[in-house]
Parts: C-alpha cells; sequence; structure tokens
C-alpha cells in the first residue's frame, strides 16, 4: 500500500500534518485550564467601612515675579534685593516649606531669574515652579 504518486517520488508533499499542531493547542489549553484558578486565587475578607474625605491640602505658595526691568514683586508688593533674602529666609523657616512660583517677563534677563533662583537657593527654599502662559497659536 503506497502513498503518494508513485512516478515522481521526488516531489515535495503538498500537505500538512496537522496532528502535532493539534497536540500542541490541546496541551497548551490544558496547562491553562489548570493554571488560571491559582492565579485567581483570593482570599475574600470582609473589610470594615469607613466614611472619610480625602486630604486634599495643597501646600501654600509664594507669587514672585520679575519685570523686564528687573523689579521683583513678592505676592504682589515690590521689593528690593535685602527684602527679597530676609522673606526667603522666613518662608524657608515654615513647615511646611512653601512651593515658590516664578513668573518672568519674557524679555527679563536670564541673570536675573538666575540670582533669584540662587538667592531661593542660598536661603533654604528648595521647590521653584516656573509660570508660563499657554501658547494661544496652537
Amino acid at each position: 500500500m503506497s502513498f503518494g504518486n508513485p512516478d515522481n517520488d521526488d516531489d515535495v508533499m503538498s500537505e500538512i500534518n496537522m496532528t502535532p499542531l493539534v497536540d500542541v493547542m490541546l496541551v497548551l489549553l490544558i496547562i491553562f485550564i489548570i493554571t488560571i484558578p491559582v492565579i485567581n486565587h483570593a482570599v475574600k475578607l470582609d473589610l470594615p467601612r469607613a466614611a472619610s474625605q480625602p486630604n486634599d491640602v495643597k501646600p501654600p505658595h509664594i507669587d514672585v515675579s520679575i519685570d523686564a526691568n528687573g523689579v521683583v514683586t513678592w505676592n504682589g508688593n515690590a521689593v528690593d534685593q535685602q527684602a527679597l533674602k530676609e522673606n526667603i529666609a522666613v518662608a524657608s523657616a515654615q513647615s511646611p516649606q512653601p512651593e515658590l512660583h516664578l513668573r518672568a517677563d519674557r524679555k527679563t534677563p536670564y541673570e536675573n531669574v538666575a540670582q533669584l533662583m540662587s538667592a531661593a537657593q542660598t536661603g533654604g527654599l528648595n521647590k521653584i515652579g516656573f509660570v508660563t502662559e499657554p501658547d494661544a497659536s496652537r
């Protein structure tokens, strides 16, 4: 009993044997059936219930701005360099320490911004945020 064409022994067999594929798929199916209940194993607990409000306390912040002429304002009040250092020292002693929100005019020289950042870091303020305006062209 012969399979195939006896005339052409060198021809490639054009049929695919599906038995190994089916065997592998059945083994994988059995593995998944066995392992999924183990993965989803959880301990059922009846936890106590409590009603509470989330604590959304925002840390205080200080608004510092520098205009194009180099005038520094602390929470809306113009200050000189000595008053700025005093205000930074008072703010750094607070607990929790406030965040410094820095607003600089577009035409402010970078040197003025760097001096203010250096004074804040020297005074002990570690959190500085830069405030910008969103781009209206987008």
